[in-house]
């Protein structure tokens, strides 16, 4: 019998925990885990959200869905001056990136984009 009941009471426990982990504030742990630093620019659009993070190095940047869903265009591109631009783009479910590239002493600038419409940073951090 007491088993059973520690049986029962690590299945509630698993669950509780899955459910905390997977609440609706995921998305931004998501990016979190995705890109290492802190955000330093978000810019909302109509289908999506263009997220960019930087540590002392690196700029890192992510556009994800506003809906995840079907798969669909998405794109993100992130440019430090005077450098290449990283690209990801495709058909994905949930997100496009993260790209990363070297900042260190530059001004990046970022766009992404869901569905055809999306937002761009300009030049920031410099």
């Amino acid at each position: 019998m007491t088993g059973r009941l520690l049986v029962h009471v690590l299945a509630v426990l698993v669950a509780v925990s899955a459910l905390t982990l997977a609440g609706p504030g995921t998305a931004r742990a998501e990016a979190a885990a995705v890109c290492s630093g802190r955000l330093v620019k978000s810019v909302p659009f109509t289908t999506g959200e263009l997220r960019v993070y930087k540590n002392r190095q690196y700029a890192c940047a992510v556009t994800f869905a506003k809906k995840p869903g079907a798969r669909r265009s998405m794109s993100v591109t992130v440019q430090a001056r005077g450098g290449r631009a990283a690209v990801d783009k495709g058909l994905f479910t949930r997100q496009a990136g993260p790209v990363t590239v070297y900042a260190l002493h530059r001004c990046v600038r970022a766009s992404g984009a869901v569905a055809g419409r999306g937002g761009s940073t300009g030049w920031i951090l410099c």
